[in-house]
């Protein structure tokens, strides 16, 4: 399914008109409209938005072939807060990290939250280094 048809299906699921899933994500009706019909991609952190508010995950939204509306929700609320705190690239570093420890617990026995918590605090620690290498070598060497 296209991003175009995700967006509309899940604002639908999720009982939103346009407009109200415009004024939570921050955006205009219009670029909402565009999202849905012209397979208009929003810019980074808007897509985190977009899905927090539709109850999907980003990779559901921006996977064309992710079928699970679901599949890596728990690594959406980290991956934000690293953007906003370091950008796409540290971002995508820590999404990597995010999905190679996954691959630690497949068919294991955590529950959900128990892996939700791991998630974070794996999120937490990447977080801490990354401030504590900006604050002892100073930003350029942080992002290398």
């Amino acid at each position: 399914m296209k991003f175009s048809e995700k967006v509309r299906q899940a604002r639908m699921v999720a009982n939103l008109s346009q407009s109200q899933l415009a004024q939570k994500i921050g955006v205009s009706k219009r670029a909402v409209a565009a999202y849905e019909t012209e397979n208009t991609r929003p810019r980074e952190r808007t897509m985190y938005h977009l899905a927090k508010a539709l109850g999907v995950s980003v990779k559901y939204l921006s996977d064309i072939k992710c079928t699970n509306p679901l599949e890596e929700i728990e690594k959406d609320e980290a991956m934000l807060r690293t953007y906003e705190l370091y950008g796409k690239s540290d971002a995508d570093k820590l999404s990597e990290l995010l999905t190679q420890n996954k691959a630690l617990f497949a068919g294991g026995s955590l529950s959900e939250d128990e892996l939700d918590r791991y998630f974070q605090a794996l999120t937490e620690t990447y977080l801490q280094a990354k401030l504590q290498a900006k604050l002892k070598f100073g930003k350029k060497q942080a992002n290398g």
